[in-house]
């Protein structure tokens, strides 16, 4: 997944800073009308995004009160949904106008700007447009009706007017428009500029033939099934992947396919195509049924426990941003100085330490990126071997909790979020010790890939007590966090609130924190939040649309039809998940394709130990595989995450085939530390029966 990359201005000694920048496009079109839009949907952002830090204010008063007070106030409780869902629902336009949308860019990035923009124009208004129209419509008519009767809270003590967060749904989805708009006017003054330079690169004949071999894919599969239900299953699938392959943002490819897939179940539930030769059909999707997806967005947007999401978001960031990694760098080079591949052992332990502290794969590639590349380069490590270390020890922080895609696992599985934490400690330690131990060899094996740098000391007393000062207060915010979840003193939301206030104090009390970096940290957090949360609602309609389809009982139905026992069935969702990885990421498999293998996996009577403590250990040993399994997808290449940001930090000496041959043996090692738990159920389940 990737957006071309923009430095202009950039402060590279600052990772959150070029965090962002990689993350964001620069719109070169000067169109006034366009420009004022832009700046119009910004200025809205850069007020919007300060609720972060009021949402912070309200989980950590919500706890003093608790401790402090003995009280609970639920009012406090949905004033942090409130934020969550205004945070999220404002920042997809803040995402859309800076083009931060997460896209699939193996053939993108190799068309001229000119055939970009023009795939753009086609995809705002055959995709998006169908979208905007229903939520603003649908959304209006969700509002009215709660405002109609005054909806006031659940609880007797909540707040009242709960039409005010619904009133966020048609009033977000008209600022897209309006972000749409400006994106369109950008693309067709552009167009009709004829801007010699966007000229450069291939056209769109690359793309067609692309959709044509879906398309006869597509066509082939359906061969296969016999229903037109389970036929329009397959097409649907294979054309959100095809429609991927085009480069326009995942998000509003799932929307749009969701909403053109309903339309076409209509059409044939109404007899309109029998000239199609197929039979009709009776899914009963049409434009009223398609509307109950607004009140799926409503439940995402007060659901108590995505709220833990922009939090560990921010703790993260704010965290890198902290220059704790570079005390952390400096600190553990002088205890390793004279240990072969020392430099890499550093980096990589840094990342566990990261991982234990942020979700944020790309700000942890691009902050061990720029922190140690340039000395690996200088040491004469081997590029491959570099590029590798850097790019894996990010990706550690996906699986290692507070992981940011457990939560959303937990939420889609319906398991506890502190389970999943606590059943992904030594998933996760395995992998980094993994990590280590091929550093260690592979230095010794071959003494020109990693060599000890010239003039290198061993370590004294003094180097030890500068890694204990570097490393105790971040491990003292870890076990802050982590400890009262799997202690039960904190739900993960409260925590990840309590989590993000301990990493602004670290800041602050490193002499680190400025308001231009708090800036930085609250623009990266919406941005990464948005584009998240974006994808959220485009598997929502897909999701709603595929399972009134009858997709979930096709899944089902193949995979069970396999006939491979059991275990062969969970490896072979295994490899469906590992191969998906490639082409899609971690975010659209956990949204689209897990919660598909929940009846799977329960009917498969696995004998998964639970030590008379935990109600589905099976469910909770799968997620934790899945987890393990995604991880692999942040260096698998072409849309590999992880390669992505690791490219953009890159020194010049480091090229693509380096980035690409160093991840191998990290991916090998992710795949043995899964078979590791695959055989040894109890890697994963025996933490969380103990804290029962």
């Amino acid at each position: 997944m990737a957006q071309d990359t923009h430095q202009n201005a950039v402060d590279m000694t600052d990772p959150v800073d070029v965090y962002e920048h990689i993350l964001e496009h620069e719109e070169r079109d000067t169109q006034e009308i366009a420009v004022a839009l832009d700046k119009t949907v910004k200025g809205i952002g850069n007020v919007v995004m300060w609720a972060n830090v009021l949402l912070i204010a309200a989980i950590v008063g919500q706890v003093a009160m608790r401790y402090l007070f003995n009280q609970n106030y639920p009012k406090l409780d949905e004033i942090q949904w409130h934020f969550y869902g205004l945070v999220t629902m404002i920042g997809i336009s803040y995402a859309m106008v800076t083009d931060s949308h997460v896209r699939v860019d193996i053939l993108h990035m190799q068309l001229s700007r000119r055939a970009q923009r023009v795939i753009e124009i086609i995809g705002i208004l055959a995709l998006l447009v169908p979208f905007i129209y229903l939520m603003v419509d649908q959304g209006w008519d969700y509002f009215y009706e709660s405002w109609r009767v005054n909806e006031r809270s659940d609880s007797p003590t909540g707040l009242p007017g709960r039409w005010a967060l619904k009133a966020v749904i048609p009033a977000s989805f008209v600022l897209l428009a309006v972000a749409a708009l400006a994106r369109l006017i950008h693309d067709g003054h552009a167009i009709m500029t004829n801007y010699e330079d966007e000229r450069q690169g291939k056209d769109l004949r690359l793309i067609l033939w692309a959709l044509i071999g879906f398309g006869v894919v597509a066509t082939a599969l359906t061969f296969l099934v016999h229903t037109t239900e389970e036929k329009l299953v397959i097409a649907m699938f294979l054309t959100f992947i095809a429609l991927l392959f085009t480069g326009f943002p995942v998000a509003w490819t799932l929307a749009g396919v969701g909403v053109a897939y309903c339309g076409l179940a209509y059409l044939f539930d109404n007899g309109m195509m029998n000239w199609t030769g197929l039979e009709e059909t009776l899914t009963g999707l049409d434009y009223l049924t398609l509307g109950a997806v607004v009140n799926r967005v409503y439940s995402t947007m007060s659901n108590a426990v995505l709220v833990a999401l922009p939090m560990f978001i921010f703790m993260g960031l704010m965290l890198d941003e902290s220059g704790v990694a570079e005390r952390l760098m400096s600190a553990m080079q002088r205890l390793f100085g004279t240990v072969r591949g020392g430099l890499a052992i550093t980096v990589t332990l840094i990342g566990i330490i990261l991982a234990a502290s942020t979700g944020i794969i790309g700000a942890s590639v691009v902050l061990l990126g720029v922190l140690s590349l340039p000395s690996m380069m200088e040491q004469k490590y081997s590029p491959s071997l570099a590029a590798g270390v850097v790019s894996a020890s990010g990706t550690l922080g996906i699986l290692i909790p507070p992981s940011i895609m457990l939560v959303i696992m937990a939420d889609q599985m319906a398991l506890s979020v502190g389970d999943l934490f606590m059943a992904a400690v030594f998933p996760g330690v395995i992998i980094g010790v993994l990590y280590l131990t091929y550093i260690f060899v592979i230095a010794l094996v071959k003494r020109d890939v990693a060599p000890v740098p010239e003039g290198a000391k061993r370590p004294d007393w003094a180097a030890i007590k500068d890694v204990m000062v570097a490393v105790l207060p971040t491990l003292a915010l870890i076990l802050a966090v982590l400890g009262s979840i799997f202690g039960g003193l904190a739900t993960p939301t409260e925590a990840s609130g309590v989590g993000a206030l301990g990493a602004t104090l670290l800041a602050l009390g490193y002499r680190k924190l400025t308001f231009k970096k708090l800036v930085n940290v609250l623009k990266s957090t919406f941005n990464t939040t948005a584009y998240i949360f974006a994808i959220f609602l485009g598997a929502t309609v897909f999701s709603y649309v595929l399972r009134e389809l009858g997709g979930d009982a096709l899944i089902e139905e193949m995979i069970l039809g396999t006939g491979l026992g059991p275990n062969g069935t969970v490896l072979i969702i295994l490899f469906i998940v590992f191969l998906l990885g490639f082409v899609l990421d971690w975010i659209e498999i956990t949204l689209i394709v897990l919660p598909l293998m929940r009846p799977i996996i329960n009917s498969l009577g696995l004998d998964i130990p639970g030590f008379g403590a935990m109600d589905e250990p099976a469910l909770i040993w799968f997620v934790i595989l899945v987890a393990v399994t995604l991880q692999t997808s942040f260096l698998t290449p072409p849309v590999g995450f992880a390669l992505f940001y690791l490219k953009g930090v890159c020194p010049p000496e480091i090229k693509l085939t380096d980035i690409y041959k160093g991840i191998i043996p990290f991916v090998l090692l992710q795949l043995t530390g899964l078979a590791f738990v695959f055989l040894w159920p109890a890697l994963a389940t025996w933490l969380p029966s103990v804290a029962y």
